[in-house]
């Protein structure tokens, strides 16, 4: 299988990851364009994310002298480390789909700080306890400088108008159940996967990535069945407003779903070398990528009243403070 050995490299795969976390949601903000659900768009992404996965495993995951094949990790692999796996794909399913809709309910302003920043706190000090790597001073200090910039994000966004009648109170609740979930997907995963699996045998039992993002994306799909059938229902919408989208349509949730696992696959190489809190840390250095597409492309702030710039330049600042600090603390 292909693994990466240099610390030059995983940081670059952990950028990458922050790249294509931050922007497969510009595929959504595409189809909403052309009045497409979120929970219709959302069957392609998860599709998406199970083919990638498997081409990733059959490719990859195959070929190359370290480790071991995917198919014969999958052989060996014991029920507790594919179970694992299978759950933190539910896990983050599940989290995703709340974010959305805690979002609808409270605004971005609120739910994507609160969801997002308790994800990044709970993922990075559960991976470091899991696997202590790196400088624990800078990684937090960067973490911290992070969250600082979610809640300048969430006081920006505040200055911009409201709709009406959201329901705070329930929006900030399922903002937190979807960040505690988040925060727990990344070491459930990294959990099933063996440990220095880029320089040493695989563990008898333990996964190699490949296989383990097989089962994180099987255990995404099967909880989509029960989870978005119900997002669906409750958007008014049925099966069959699935099927009568167009080519186009389906193509932008498959290449969402596929851009997403991609920045996943990258980050979980790269926890081999940079140890997995720190390419969590990083890897969710995302908002910031995410902040960028909404401030300068999709202007969302063009309605913003005056002040909010220093806000938004004080909020860009502390990501790259953040992510500077994460990336130092692995020397």
């Amino acid at each position: 299988m292909f693994v990466v050995t240099g610390l030059p490299v995983a940081i670059l795969f952990c950028l990458i990851t922050m790249l294509g976390w931050g922007s497969w949601a510009n595929t959504q903000k595409l189809a909403g364009k052309e009045k497409w659900n979120f929970a219709l768009y959302y069957w392609d992404y998860a599709l998406g994310v199970v083919l990638f996965s498997g081409v990733w495993a059959l490719t990859l995951g195959s070929a190359g002298p370290a480790g071991m094949g995917a198919l014969e990790n999958f052989r060996g692999a014991s029920p507790a480390a594919l179970w694992d796996a299978f759950l933190s794909g539910i896990e983050f399913n599940v989290a995703n789909i709340l974010l959305v809709v805690a979002i609808d309910a409270a605004g971005m302003s609120v739910a994507f700080p609160v969801g997002v920043g308790l994800a990044l706190v709970i993922g990075t000090v559960k991976s470091y306890l899991q696997e202590p790597r790196g400088d624990a001073t800078l990684l937090f200090a960067g973490v911290a400088a992070i969250v600082a910039a979610m809640v300048l994000s969430a006081m920006a966004y505040s200055k911009l108008p409201r709709a009406p009648g959201r329901k705070w109170f329930r929006g900030v609740a399922f903002a937190v159940v979807a960040g505690a979930l988040m925060g727990f997907f990344y070491p459930q995963l990294m959990r099933a996967i063996s440990p220095s699996f880029q320089q040493t045998p695989i563990q008898p039992g333990l996964l190699t990535p490949y296989t383990a993002l097989v089962f994180f994306a099987l255990g995404l799909a099967a909880s989509n069945v029960v989870v978005n059938t119900a997002f669906l229902k409750t958007s008014g919408l049925g099966y069959g407003d699935y099927f009568a989208g167009s080519g186009r349509l389906h193509s932008l949730g498959l290449l969402g779903g596929a851009i997403w696992m991609l920045a996943l696959s990258l980050n979980v190489l790269a926890s081999s070398v940079a140890g997995p809190a720190i390419s969590y840390a990083l890897g969710q250095g995302a908002t910031l990528v995410a902040a960028i597409w909404g401030v300068f492309v999709w202007r969302e702030f063009r309605d913003a009243p005056a002040g909010v710039n220093p806000l938004i330049a004080a909020m860009f600042a502390g990501y790259v403070g953040g992510l500077v600090l994460i990336g130092v603390a692995t020397r």
